[in-house]
């Protein structure tokens, strides 16, 4: 028998997205780790993110599985990274029978702060295969010269 341990926050998460998928919206915040809070208040569902970081930027993934490419709008806006966007329901067929449906549907928006250095002039996006992603180059930073005071 394995041993784990036990996490109250995600037993709290898990009881969010079960009211979000019995009503239907987020009522919830959460904290993205990147490197401030991002926001999902108010929409029917949100996308998991990966956020990875090496020397020259920072690599954000979204899982958007069943969105079109022309659904998706991304944008930065003072210090701030928007991903929005809808992923829409199947319209019920006569001889289709649904026995469950557990995934969410509608619109969504994650939002996260971005860090000084990041070079929004820069920034790139691809989406293939469901999953979107953004690189976001690090800026050069400059670093202060030395120089020496003279006293009077």
């Amino acid at each position: 028998m394995a041993i784990t341990r036990w996490n109250p926050f995600r037993e709290m998460e898990e009881l969010n997205d079960r009211l979000n998928r019995a009503f239907g919206r987020s009522w919830l915040s959460r904290d993205s780790g990147f490197p401030n809070k991002d926001t999902l208040v108010g929409f029917d569902w949100a996308p998991s993110v990966d956020i990875t970081e090496n020397n020259e930027e920072f690599q954000v993934k979204a899982e958007l599985p069943e969105v079109k490419k022309e659904d998706v709008k991304i944008k930065v806006e003072d210090g701030v990274l928007s991903i929005s966007g809808e992923r829409k329901q199947e319209k019920e067929e006569k001889d289709k029978k649904w026995h469950r449906v557990e995934r969410s549907y509608g619109s969504f928006m994650r939002t996260f702060s971005l860090p000084e250095n990041v070079d929004e002039s820069k920034i790139r996006a691809e989406f293939k295969d469901g999953v979107l992603t953004m690189r976001l180059p690090k800026s050069a930073t400059v670093k202060p010269k030395a120089s020496e005071i003279k006293v009077d």
